[in-house]
């Protein structure tokens, strides 16, 4: 087990090395890290140059934060949908062009999985592109309803972050990882010894375009945006309840990537909810949907490339959500699923039908 061993905050004290410093332990594993990270730049350039041809709605990508939720059956999908020959992303892929993959954050990523989610998506929309949560080994306190999450209390080990890594590398090798979230709760406080965590968990990554999403609002001042660019760490702009010291609406550019995740405004059941996707029960209007527009038309005038991720996924509210966004940002007629028009009427005004499509195979659902 390997756990990060902080000095104190007024620095005295000494620090026991962490296993993951490649500046404390250097060797073979910290030179192929080394090796990894200039090739993915190399890669990360090459796309960056065709992206700065487009303009700026173009480099926009919005979608939504995973595609198999057993409340999206008959709303999203097509009622039985789980048991046919078909495949959620067949649908997922004909309206958006990103999702964000979340069962990582909880389980480590399947390389044949990856695979396999790639090369479905791709045969309905060769633009698609993921994006994927690092495993919450790296970012959350395992006893974190008894206490808060810091540095010094969360745990990973070798053995994470190498089945971490066989699944990020099967979807980069495929082209088609556009970033890795790493994601902490609000319980992670801006403080010297979390900066140094946040720095060493980018740096074990260094190969792929990585964000970071903290929520306490200490995190929200010009001395952090510093860190984070002089660092190439892209900052996560988010939407959440404004309860106690919750950050509040960013549009923070920190690396080529511009990054949004909106979690919706549901503040009685955010941290009251039995069932932990209650709380992303929230559709946002369209006075809330304009501030945002106008937020990531900013963050995408300084980013290379930006993802918008609906992360308020109850009944496929934030499916709703984002399709809403890319209307207001390109103006064009979009496709939304049958289900989705039937179960919110508005959507007709800027969206046509698309059906099943595909002979398919049996493939897992689960992200």
């Amino acid at each position: 087990m390997c756990t990060f061993m902080p000095a104190s905050e007024t620095g005295s004290g000494s620090r026991e090395a962490c296993c993951y410093s490649p500046i404390l332990h250097p060797g073979k594993k910290e030179a192929n890290r080394q090796i990894r990270a200039h090739a993915a730049m190399l890669t990360l350039l090459a796309a960056l140059l065709a992206y700065s041809l487009m303009n700026s709605s173009s480099k926009i990508h919005i979608g939504t934060a995973g595609w198999s939720y057993r409340d999206w059956e008959g709303v999203f999908y097509p009622s039985g949908m789980h048991h046919r020959k078909q495949h959620p992303l067949d649908l997922l892929a004909q309206c958006f062009d990103v999702v964000e993959i979340n069962t990582s954050f909880y389980g480590h990523i399947k390389p044949h999985l990856a695979k396999l989610w790639t090369r479905r998506a791709t045969a309905v929309n060769p633009k698609f592109t993921f994006t994927a949560k690092l495993h919450r080994s790296f970012t959350h306190n395992p006893l974190a309803v008894m206490e808060p999450t810091s540095a010094a209390s969360i745990r990973p080990n070798d053995e994470d972050e190498q089945l971490a890594r066989e699944g990020l590398e099967a979807l980069a090798g495929e082209g088609r990882l556009g970033a890795l979230l790493i994601q902490f709760p609000v319980s992670f406080k801006n403080t010297s010894l979390n900066r140094e965590y946040v720095e060493q968990v980018a740096r074990q990554f260094i190969e792929y375009p990585r964000v970071v999403e903290v929520r306490h609002e200490t995190w929200n001042n010009p001395e952090t945006i510093d860190y984070f660019t002089q660092r190439n760490i892209a900052f996560c702009n988010i939407d959440q309840p404004l309860i106690g010291r919750s950050m509040g609406a960013t549009e923070h550019v920190t690396s080529a990537l511009g990054y949004v995740r909106l979690h919706g405004r549901n503040y009685d059941q955010w941290f009251e909810a039995e069932n932990s996707h209650d709380r992303y029960n929230y559709l946002y209007n369209e006075v809330e949907l304009t501030g945002w527009k106008d937020k990531i038309e900013r963050i995408a005038r300084k980013a290379e490339i930006t993802y918008v991720i609906a992360n308020n996924h109850f009944e496929a509210k934030g499916a709703v959500n984002a399709l809403q966004l890319r209307h207001m940002m390109s103006g064009e007629r979009l496709k939304a699923p049958e289900p989705l028009l039937r179960h919110y009427p508005d959507l007709a005004k800027i969206a046509d039908p698309v059906y099943e499509s595909g002979a398919g195979s049996e493939l897992p659902l689960l992200a």
